[in-house]
């Protein structure tokens, strides 16, 4: 919402723990272009890392991969959302107290 991009949510597994996000379009590589030397890099990184710790904000503990990116070839961004575990919430108090 905050880089104004649409996306979908996708491919969900029969358990309903993993996903895919496909981002129509990212501003990020508006004006990128990888050599042939740093194909291996994801630009966007730093994306799978935002919505890792946003939900890790919610106690949920997830694995965020990429597996299609525009700036390797691919006709989409695509990320894989995995859900490892649900973290139980901690109070610093107790409610009797």
């Amino acid at each position: 919402m905050f880089l104004g991009v649409t996306a979908s949510v996708t491919n969900w597994d029969a358990d309903g723990t993993s996903c895919s996000i496909v981002l129509e379009d990212n501003p990020l590589v508006d004006f990128v272009e990888l050599p042939d030397t740093c194909q291996g890099l994801y630009y966007c990184n730093i994306l799978s890392g935002v919505i890792r710790g946003a939900l890790e904000m919610v106690s949920m503990k997830t694995e965020v991969t990429w597996i299609r990116d525009m700036l390797r070839g691919d006709d989409a961004y695509e990320l894989q959302v995995k859900l490892v575990k649900q973290i139980p919430e901690e109070y610093p108090y107790k409610d009797d107290e």
